[in-house]
């Protein structure tokens, strides 16, 4: 029921590009270039300047987007409610979620939901959980999950799921003979950790910080952006790693990797549905509720 040109348009507006467009849209290039021409002659505007091969928006365009925003978001409520009046269930739901739930957790959860509400359309965004964050405030998605610590006062965070990070190496290297250590002695052992902006690594530097130890001062052999390289890694390098106990079970049970216990230091963390303020509602809040409802 909603203006397919406003959909079109916001695509090309996010992407700044005509042919990520397209391809986002499954629709022609000259389908594309139509729409947004159409929209241009009914506000008499140009709503994106022209140089060369690169686009961006005008004034005009980044009204238009505003108001596309809210439109659009009206429109998918609207669909909700309107099939909540028989009891039926569907639309739209744009996930994102950081590496770790991405992985080990949601697979599960998404299959789970999609047998009982099968009239549900859902996309998964992946992304460490600062990329969730911006994805959720850009209006890439609908709803995120993220793993990490810090906080942005426009998103209200929701913990849904208990987690803990722990120290493995792999069972037949040279660290394997460690049962526990200091948090004194990891600053000596070589380690492959997680990337910047990723919530495993913000809850390592808060252990850390706790611990009066610094993450500058660890001997960091390489930063990963995922779990899974990280665990790859391990196989084939005599270093430490700092990954979630829920991520290791199969490496743990066929002997692949060990854990090293760090005394003293604690590395726990929720998992956390996070949201715009204010927009707390539909598919989004059916999807917490069924999370909520299957704990793992």
């Amino acid at each position: 029921m909603d203006d397919f040109r406003l959909k079109v348009f916001r695509s090309v507006a996010r992407n700044l590009s005509f042919t990520k467009a397209s391809q986002e849209l499954f629709v022609s290039q000259p389908a594309i270039t139509k729409h947004i021409q159409e929209l241009e002659a009914t506000y008499q505007v140009r709503l994106f300047e022209r140089q060369g091969n690169k686009i961006s928006l005008t004034s005009a365009g980044r009204l238009l987007l505003e108001h596309c925003e809210c439109i659009l978001a009206c429109y998918k409520r609207l669909e909700y409610e309107m099939h909540l009046l028989h009891n039926e269930y569907k639309g739209e739901l744009r996930l994102g979620a950081s590496t770790t739930i991405a992985q080990y957790v949601l697979p599960a959860l998404l299959g789970m939901f999609m047998r009982q509400y099968p009239s549900v359309s859902l996309s998964l965004e992946n992304g460490n959980s600062r990329d969730i964050e911006s994805a959720l405030t850009e209006h890439r998605i609908d709803l995120g999950l993220v793993e990490g610590i810090h906080r942005q006062p426009n998103l209200k965070y929701t913990p849904f799921l208990a987690d803990e990070l722990v120290a493995v190496v792999h069972a037949q290297g040279k660290f394997a003979q460690l049962e526990e250590i200091t948090p004194e002695e990891l600053v000596n052992i070589p380690l492959v950790l997680r990337e910047r902006g990723s919530g495993t690594l913000d809850v390592i530097e808060r252990a850390l910080t706790e611990c009066g130890i610094k993450l500058s001062s660890l001997n960091v052999l390489m930063h990963l952006g995922s779990t899974e390289g990280i665990k790859r890694f391990l196989e084939n390098a005599d270093c430490m790693g700092i990954v979630s106990v829920r991520s290791i079970a199969r490496e743990l049970s066929a002997g692949i990797l060990r854990i090293v216990d760090i005394k003293g230091m604690s590395m726990v963390r929720d998992f956390c549905f996070v949201q715009l303020q204010g927009q707390e509602e539909g598919l989004s809040q059916l999807f917490v509720r069924f999370c909520d409802n299957r704990k793992l």
